[in-house]
């Protein structure tokens, strides 16, 4: 598992799975999904926020999964994290969510399908 202290392979030179030609941003992108798995919730949290800031699409079904974590702060992150990538598959999970948490997460996770159906119907921010 990746610790919390170690640079992303896109500055380190590791790459794991990730072939030796892939992109900065691809290194990234593996490195931060890999993480959202790690035992630290701290590695984990800001794994999230930093896919939601990479905006790559392809971290969406990681995220999703993450939405189901131990760590409230953690499952909170992945929500803001959706909802800055703005995908619509992100709407359903984010719905039972929504049902399951507790009210204070709720405005985060309602603010978070908001932005995806802006993003949806082309409005900005």
């Amino acid at each position: 598992m990746n610790g919390e202290g170690q640079t992303p392979p896109a500055e380190s030179g590791h790459g794991g799975d990730v072939p030796a030609n892939a992109s900065t941003d691809e290194r990234q992108l593996e490195y931060f999904i890999g993480l959202l798995s790690d035992d630290n919730e701290g590695a984990r949290w800001k794994a999230a926020e930093s896919l939601g800031r990479l905006g790559d699409l392809r971290a969406v079904e990681p995220l999703i999964d993450t939405l189901w974590d131990d760590d409230a702060r953690v499952r909170l992150k992945a929500v803001w994290a959706l909802g800055m990538l703005g995908d619509p598959r992100a709407l359903h999970p984010l719905q039972r969510l929504y049902r399951i948490e507790r009210d204070e997460a709720r405005e985060i996770i309602q603010e978070a399908m908001e932005m995806i159906n802006r993003t949806m119907s082309g409005e900005q921010e």
